[in-house]
């Protein structure tokens, strides 16, 4: 249950950093502030729920697409936040959805890799002293 809740913690982390990073980047990716944890939630359940999916249809149909399944979620999740929230609004036409798609996927793939050693470092650290003991008792 804890490794449960500290995966969605992540997840909810690593998008909220996602967005906020393509709406300091984009002038056209507007998150407000009233808003904000409602896209959050939603791009977060919704890449969650993509990711599984769409790699099942690309591995059953086309095997070429299997590297861009990041980027195809991530996509789909930002239609969708955009969508069924009023905190997310994604103008200035294609290429800002093309860069606030690869912005979002780069910032929470890298998020989701690092936040794990920063929320995990002072367990980690315990277990290692616990070692260090176990070691010399």
């Amino acid at each position: 249950m804890i490794v449960f809740l500290i995966r969605l913690l992540i997840f909810l982390g690593s998008s909220a950093l996602g967005l906020w990073v393509a709406s300091l980047v984009l002038d056209g990716f507007h998150v407000t502030t009233s808003g904000f944890l409602a896209a959050v939630v939603v791009f977060t359940v919704a890449q969650a729920v993509l990711s599984p999916f769409i790699a099942t249809m690309a591995h059953r149909y086309a095997t070429a697409f299997l590297g861009g399944i990041g980027l195809v979620s991530t996509f789909v999740a930002l239609l969708i936040a955009s969508a069924f929230t009023g905190g997310l609004d994604i103008t200035g036409g294609v290429a800002t959805w093309i860069a606030a798609v690869v912005i979002v996927w780069l910032v929470t793939a890298v998020a989701t890799w690092l936040l794990p050693f920063l929320l995990l470092r002072k367990r980690l650290e315990e277990r290692r002293a616990r070692a260090g003991r176990s070691e010399t008792a």
